[in-house]
């Protein structure tokens, strides 16, 4: 990894754990928010909104990038929900959306089981099982184990957590801004 993109992962990490100092409710609910750079309720948030959060705090906006990826490139992002356009209000807060934005714009990495594979500032998606879909950051911490830690909110807030091997990995993107 070059040295450009070691310092942004390592400020990116910086900035999820940084996260999981404020008190965050699951809240799956659909809001309006402002575009750009529009954010649910400061209290409320998923796991995209690790995410989102995280990158927002070093001046990257998802909401708007993935916005305008989904305006000109509507056809190649997934079609789950039966919209005829994107809607800025809620599609870079789907896991669906994020994997193609990240896989279209973003370095899409091995899916591996050996820790050494994963590091800061890598972006990993999971399947829960039952249709549902999972995304966090792995950060510059290791668990006891020697496993790369996660920041994520899987339902008990914005948490750093050892969950990297817990789940069905099927997403592993690296997302530098260009420079």
């Amino acid at each position: 990894m070059a040295q450009a993109q070691q310092n942004w992962a390592f400020q990116l990490s910086k900035a999820a754990l940084e996260l999981t100092e404020d008190e965050v409710i699951y809240d799956p609910s659909y809001f309006r928010i402002p575009y750009p750079n529009g954010d649910v309720p400061a209290d409320r948030g998923v796991c995209t909104d690790v995410v989102i959060r995280a990158y927002r705090k070093l001046g990257v906006d998802l909401q708007k990038l993935v916005h305008e990826d989904m305006l000109a490139n509507f056809k190649h992002y997934p079609q789950n929900w039966q919209l005829k356009a994107p809607d800025s209000n809620i599609d870079h807060r789907r896991v669906p959306n994020l994997m193609k934005f990240f896989s279209r714009k973003g370095q899409t990495l091995s899916l591996s089981k050996s820790p050494k594979d994963y590091k800061a500032g890598d972006i990993v998606c999971w399947d829960l099982g039952n249709g549902i879909l999972h995304i966090g950051l792995v950060v510059d911490r290791l668990s006891a184990d020697g496993n790369p830690m996660i920041v994520h909110n899987i339902g008990s807030g914005q948490v750093l957590a050892d969950c990297l091997f817990q789940f069905r990995i099927i997403g592993h993107y690296r997302y530098p801004p260009k420079t």
